[in-house]
């Protein structure tokens, strides 16, 4: 359990890119990154899914909506572009990772919710949303390691870890609480998955970097 709060950051493996800003990756590392990519829409829907609450994120964009009167998806791409100027303090730059990242993964979230069960008792929504925090982890540590560029999101937390040396879950889970903190107060719908999300993002993206590295 303690080893999940000693990742400080994402490893080099055998098909990590030599740069975040490669333009003509190898093959195995492209597959690594669109792998990771998939995965996650796939963890979000999931997630969505389970009707027990949305991620952090979308409880902020539901918030900024509410007042606004703006789409949430307007607001998703505001908050992503207002996410990519912080970068710049944290001397983050996007790569293809970054682009592919916005893509494929709203792709997958349109494509998989069609297909994936909507639980009716809270036990499984409980269960299904727990499930796809999980795989939300694994995704980010698979896609992570392609080294092509962090999605908006996790180029704030990796920019992050840099400056404060501190583990990669404890970033994470003070992003998720303080996101979730301001959707709420905003307006924003807080459910149990909500939660399970916030806290538990971080220890799940350390232990898909921990797996990645042990296993593949």
């Amino acid at each position: 359990m303690l080893k999940i709060f000693s990742v400080k950051k994402v490893p080099r493996l055998r098909w990590s890119s030599s740069t975040p800003y490669n333009m003509r990756p190898k093959l195995l590392t492209f597959f690594y990154l669109n792998l990771g990519l998939v995965l996650f829409g796939l963890g979000e829907s999931i997630l969505i899914a389970s009707g027990a609450g949305v991620s952090p994120w979308t409880v902020l964009a539901q918030g900024i909506s509410g007042k606004t009167g703006w789409s949430i998806g307007f607001v998703t791409m505001i908050v992503s572009f207002a996410i990519l100027v912080l970068w710049i303090p944290l001397r983050q730059k996007p790569g293809m990772g970054t682009i592919l990242n916005a893509l494929i993964i709203a792709f997958m979230i349109d494509f998989s919710l069609v297909l994936l069960p909507y639980p009716e008792t809270l036990s499984w929504q409980l269960i299904q949303a727990a499930i796809g925090v999980l795989v939300v982890g694994l995704a980010s540590g698979i896609y992570l390691t392609a080294n092509l560029g962090a999605g908006p999101r996790d180029g704030l937390m990796t920019g992050l870890q840099a400056k404060t040396g501190m583990p990669i879950a404890t970033i994470r889970i003070g992003i998720e609480v303080t996101v979730v903190s301001i959707g709420w107060y905003l307006g924003g719908v807080v459910g149990v998955g909500t939660l399970f999300f916030a806290f538990g993002i971080g220890p799940c993206v350390a232990i898909g970097i921990l797996f990645v590295r042990r296993f593949l």
